[in-house]
């Protein structure tokens, strides 16, 4: 790794430059043999090739790099490196444009006097509030290490569950976008040639290649409009989705699709128990713990439903008692809160409850995954196959006629 230094000789003349050195450590005893008296030593942080930054600048760091940055955290944190070098070496390490960009404005709120968790406070789009709070209860409680690891497993575990519900969706998403490109070529360029020939023939055509050919001339004379209505459908569709009432439609949509909605219900049940009990563990009030909890829940139903049950709480009610009224929240949930509850142990059973659902989500994705393929497989053959029959039997009676 290289190192800046800055140092001076016995003779009292300055002397700077860089060197080579697997850590601070021995870089100093380096510099100390050449019988220098060492100032300053730091961890050079590598430039970014211009091109790099233009193309790692636009967005917000990924997911995964996040994820990356929170287990070296819980890594040199446990290993006792001091914030400032930690941060230095967080810098020199990545190779993610956006998240550099934030580690070094974090370095230097924190060099500037700033606690750690005010400094992340200012970077929601790498550092959320549920790791922000987390953060800000290891520095009141003294333990941070122990912070940055529940964090770490917490983001990790999250991130996989994610990982692996997106791509069960993402799969029949492009079997079927590719599915109705290819009608659409078919529809287009393909059927029209053959119209033609059977159209010549004058013969009685059936219902349904009737219909295969009135979809075809109505794309070819309309396709352009309803592309248009389409692409303007989709604009305003996603800015209802950006008002309030939008968010909550959707959420509502994704939790009662039947099929997909018991999927996403259990993944943000999974979401939930998983967020309060690492924030639970790490410190952090009850009340706080279901703040934060409702804004990283991710659906605007159970985010509803958490805040409800805050103002419950903060009556006297049990939470478990607050969730109850919602059904939404499954039975199981919250006679399981409730033993939590009342024999002080809630951070152990939201942790039993996480990992139940977590399995449930996992057991219903993998199900998913084996009967989507045969499915797409049956409906792909099956549109294919009738849109090229209703052209082809026409054709082939007729070859018979004659």
């Amino acid at each position: 790794m290289l190192f800046t230094y800055q140092a001076r000789t016995h003779e009292g003349l300055a002397r700077q430059g860089s060197i080579e050195a697997p850590s601070i450590d021995g870089a100093v005893q380096a510099l100390q043999r050449q019988n220098l008296v060492v100032l300053s030593v730091q961890p050079t942080i590598p430039a970014i090739p211009f091109y790099k930054r233009i193309i790692g600048g636009f967005g917000k760091p990924k997911q995964r790099d996040i994820v990356l940055l929170s287990r070296q955290l819980s890594t040199l944190f446990e290993a006792k490196v001091p914030v400032v070098h930690t941060f230095r070496t967080l810098i020199g390490q990545s190779t993610s444009g956006p998240l550099r960009a934030h580690l070094v404005e974090v370095l230097d709120d924190i060099q500037g006097g700033m606690s750690m968790s005010q400094a992340m406070a200012k970077h929601p789009a790498v550092f959320s509030s549920f790791f922000v709070n987390m953060v800000r209860s290891g520095e009141e409680s003294g333990k941070l290490d122990d912070v940055f690891i529940y964090l770490a497993d917490y983001l990790e575990r999250t991130y996989a569950l994610v990982s692996k519900t997106r791509n069960a969706l993402i799969y029949p998403a492009f079997i079927l976008t590719a599915f109705f490109g290819v009608v659409v070529l078919l529809l287009t360029l393909v059927i029209p040639k053959l119209t033609a020939i059977i159209l010549e023939a004058g013969q009685e055509l059936p219902i349904y290649t009737r219909i295969v050919i009135g979809t075809s001339n109505f794309l070819i004379n309309y396709g352009v409009f309803l592309l248009l209505l389409m692409l303007g459908s989709g604009f305003f569709l996603y800015r209802f989705i950006q008002t309030p009432e939008g968010r909550r439609a959707l959420s509502r949509t994704q939790i009662s699709v039947p099929i997909i909605g018991p999927l996403f219900q259990k993944f943000y049940l999974a979401r939930l128990s998983d967020n309060m009990q690492t924030l639970i563990t790490g410190g952090v009030p009850i009340v706080r713990a279901l703040q934060i909890t409702a804004d990283v829940v991710g659906n605007e139903i159970y985010k509803g439903i958490i805040l409800e049950s805050i103002e419950a709480v903060r009556a006297g009610s049990t939470i478990a008692d607050a969730f109850d009224r919602h059904p939404e929240i499954p039975p199981l949930l919250t006679q399981m809160m409730r033993i939590g509850e009342e024999t002080g142990k809630l951070d152990s059973i939201l942790k039993s409850i996480s990992r139940f659902y977590t399995r449930e989500v996992e057991s219903l994705v993998d199900n998913l995954v084996v009967l989507i393929e045969p499915i797409l497989i049956l409906v792909l053959g099956l549109g294919i196959g009738l849109i090229v029959a209703s052209v082809l039997l026409p054709i082939y009676n007729l070859t018979q006629a004659f």
